[in-house]
């Protein structure tokens, strides 16, 4: 308390001052009130003191309203169920175990390429989800890895295990030296880019008769012990998962975390120390690692490759796939990329009966179908969804993690790419 603060107080005989200490147990509340000079019982100091002790507060107290939601036993055993499904459906059911159902040979080689198609899907969400950067060449990555793959395991005579790493680490040069030349280049000129890359790559890399075969295509053998389309789909199911591992690795790390920050607004991330062009060519290396991957186990999956698959239909349908999925949304865009890999396929068409009306109404072949509902799908999750599937089933996710069931759980508001909205 400063001078002029003491000498007005002693001027105002009725003025009150409070004084509070606390210690480790209690809170001491301490009111010292001041008495007239007149009074006859005054203190020598012209001052009586009360003390007030309240009860101890505990930190960890905390109301009922806000406690923790901890499910009962009832509640554990229907997520128990729901994760058993779950397993089900996805590890025991393509391989006809403990299944009413049995799958053909055809059946469980579209489940195979779902999962490849995930893998995929995470690769193009490194770029677009994380950092922010739209790719319209992705089929370029996934295509090189695919005649890489088949080049090393046909024409050299090494082991599909031998295959995949190096499909990984051409699919990560080209991406480094694509991304070097273009760094400069942000937004729609980064994205033409991109598109001008896809172009070329499937006019001139993939017309190359000793690296593709040419317009006969090539036979690529499955790797040892997995020659069947059922211990071929556990094997595409071993990589998604090994994918997945290292995309979440990879966003709790301090790189993670720069890339997501480029996304939010990349001259605020540079005002922080991030550099922008280092962590966006990061990116750019590890998108295409992954989408290397993906083609190596798209050309076992396919055992024939042609140079006409990797066109830029397929590109449109991958954007289509991560951005109706949910940007920065594992779980959605692995969900939404096994929606577009079957409706491709037409397996989706034909598990709901639904060749019929498209022959009849609009004459469409089933492999077309995703051709007419991506784009729908794309619109809604612009205009009604914006987190796409990801946010459609996060109440869901919510709840079988043990939390308490929120119909608003994962609610965006808009689809974020950068710090321009879209």
């Amino acid at each position: 308390m400063t001078e002029h603060q003491t000498m007005s107080d002693r001027d105002n005989p009725m003025s009150d001052t409070d004084s509070v200490s606390t210690t480790d147990d209690t809170t001491e509340i301490t009111t010292t009130v001041s008495a007239p000079e007149t009074a006859p019982d005054a203190a020598p100091d012209g001052a009586a003191e009360s003390t007030r002790e309240l009860p101890p507060v505990v930190a960890d107290q905390v109301d009922d309203d806000v406690a923790p939601f901890r499910p009962g036993v009832g509640g554990w055993v229907a997520r128990g169920l729901v994760w058993a499904l779950l397993a089900w459906v996805v590890f025991a059911l393509p391989g006809n175990f403990l299944s009413p159902f049995e799958l053909g040979v055809s059946d469980v080689g579209h489940a195979s390429k779902a999962a490849i198609f995930a893998i995929i899907g995470l690769s193009l969400n490194v770029l677009i989800g994380y950092t922010g950067t739209i790719s319209l060449g992705h089929q370029a990555f996934v295509g090189v890895g695919a005649f890489v793959s088949a080049y090393v395991v046909v024409d050299m005579g090494l082991e599909f295990w031998v295959a995949v790493p190096i499909a990984a680490a051409v699919g990560g040069v080209q991406a480094a030296v694509l991304g070097a030349i273009s760094l400069r280049l942000t937004g729609l000129y980064f994205a033409l880019v991109t598109l001008a890359y896809g172009l070329f790559a499937e006019e001139t890399l993939f017309g190359i008769t000793a690296f593709t075969g040419g317009e006969g295509g090539k036979n690529v053998p499955r790797p040892l012990g997995f020659e069947d389309d059922y211990t071929f789909y556990y094997l595409c199911l071993a990589f998604l998962a090994a994918v997945l591992w290292v995309d979440w690795r990879l966003m709790r790390s301090k790189g993670g975390r720069a890339l997501q920050a480029l996304r939010e607004n990349p001259r605020v991330a540079s005002s922080y120390g991030i550099d922008v062009k280092a962590y966006t060519l990061f990116a750019f290396v590890v998108s295409g690692i992954f989408a290397s991957i993906g083609g190596a186990l798209l050309a076992q999956q396919s055992t024939f490759l042609v140079p006409k698959t990797f066109n830029f239909q397929l590109a449109l349908i991958f954007i289509l796939m991560t951005v109706v999925g949910g940007l920065r949304n594992r779980v959605g865009v692995v969900i939404g990329s096994v929606v577009f890999a079957l409706l491709e396929e037409g397996t989706l068409v034909h598990l709901l009966h639904l060749e019929g009306i498209l022959d009849s109404t609009i004459g469409l072949p089933a492999e077309f179908f995703g051709l007419v509902i991506g784009p729908i799908l794309l619109l809604l999750t612009i205009t009604l969804y914006p987190g796409g599937i990801g946010q459609q089933v996060a109440p869901i996710a919510q709840w079988l993690r043990g939390k308490k069931f929120d119909l608003h759980a994962g609610k965006v508001t808009e689809v974020e790419v950068t710090d321009v909205r879209a």
